[in-house]
Formats: C-alpha cells, sequence, structure tokens
C-alpha cells in the first residue's frame, strides 16, 4: 500500500528505517505537526539508520538493529 497524505489523520505512527524512508515521509505527509513520523533505531540507545545490507553486506548488523528497534518501540508502547 502507497503511504498517501490522507493517511496522517488515520494512523498514530509512522516509522522509517532511514533518513530516505524518513524524507519521503514528509514529502507525502507535507508535515508533522504531532511528532508522529519516528526513525526505527530511535528506538534504541544507538539512534541512526538501520544498517543497509545491500550496500554492506552485513544482514547481521541489520537484523540486530531491527531486533532492537522493534524491541524498544514495544517498550515504549507498552508505557
Amino acid at each position: 500500500m502507497q503511504l498517501k497524505k490522507s493517511d496522517y489523520d488515520k494512523y498514530d505512527l509512522f516509522v522509517g528505517m532511514d533518513s530516505m524512508n524518513i524524507r519521503n515521509m514528509y514529502r507525502i505527509l507535507g508535515s508533522d505537526p504531532e511528532g508522529k513520523i519516528r526513525k526505527l533505531m530511535e528506538f534504541t540507545d544507538r539512534g541512526g539508520d538501520v544498517a543497509d545490507p545491500w550496500y554492506s553486506g552485513r544482514f547481521d548488523v541489520a537484523w540486530r538493529d531491527i531486533y532492537d528497534g522493534c524491541e524498544g518501540l514495544l517498550e515504549s508502547l507498552a508505557e
């Protein structure tokens, strides 16, 4: 499903894997007055982008980033 501007009012959170995802979300959604657009790694103590195995070949690092990000996201939702 393609992200649409009208989705902003329908959902509470938009999570991107890297800076390019976030930039594209802003392009489509326009702005983020409610702070709904977040990078997955913001839910970890490392921050930054999820490692991209396309460039590094390091699927283990990408897996760790995604796992840790999802774990942190779930913890934040449980609070």
